[in-house]
């Protein structure tokens, strides 16, 4: 089974007290860009593991994102503020679409798109669990795969993300080495298909 790719990555700075909401709002303000390492985890229904794998992300408010999978297969995912590109290097294959039609309702709109999170998401302080203060933000929209996303912070930085889907399964995301602001080259969000590879949807 190819990996879930996973169109997120939250690291919210705050106040030492305040709540998973204010943390959220904080980030969209002052967090315009960020990068970081990421593990995932998918388990299903019953709680088996059925997915993991490993690698980075950035990403560059509003609208541009990128995501390299390492392991345990290489893929790219490229957010480029138009136009979203799926690249499996296994396959040479490169899958690209209209990026409104894709994060609207969905964890990329908390991490790239506009300020209005209030739009798109119902969001509630979910008190604390495992040292973790928890905030749940559920969809407004019925057409995403998403059926709410839990995003645990400890002290001033978001790291772990809890996302359920609508069979289910539970993807988990823990980051780290995270850096806030960073300058990123723009070039990082462009993609452009390599030589010989088969472009779906262009």
């Amino acid at each position: 089974m190819r990996l879930v790719f996973l169109l997120f990555a939250l690291v919210v700075a705050g106040t030492a007290h305040a709540g998973g909401i204010e943390r959220l709002r904080a980030f969209i303000s002052g967090a315009r860009t960020a990068q970081a390492d990421f593990t995932q985890t998918v388990t299903d229904r019953n709680g088996r593991v059925t997915q993991q794998a490993s690698g980075t992300m950035a990403f560059a408010r509003p609208g541009k994102f990128r995501w390299d999978y390492r392991k345990p297969y290489e893929q790219v995912i490229v957010g480029d503020g138009a136009r979203l590109w799926l690249y499996d290097t296994d396959l040479n294959q490169v899958t690209v679409k209209p990026l409104g039609d894709v994060i609207a309702g969905t964890p990329a709109a908390l991490l790239a798109g506009d300020d209005a999170i209030d739009k798109y998401f119902s969001l509630k302080d979910a008190g604390e669990r495992d040292g973790l203060d928890w905030l749940d933000a559920t969809p407004k929209t019925r057409d995403t795969t998403f059926s709410g996303i839990r995003m645990g912070f400890r002290g001033d930085a978001l790291v772990r993300m809890e996302l359920l889907d609508q069979f289910g399964q539970r993807t988990t995301l823990e980051l780290s080495h995270f850096v806030r602001n960073p300058a990123i080259p723009a070039s990082r969000f462009r993609f452009t298909p390599p030589k010989g590879a088969d472009v779906i949807g262009e």
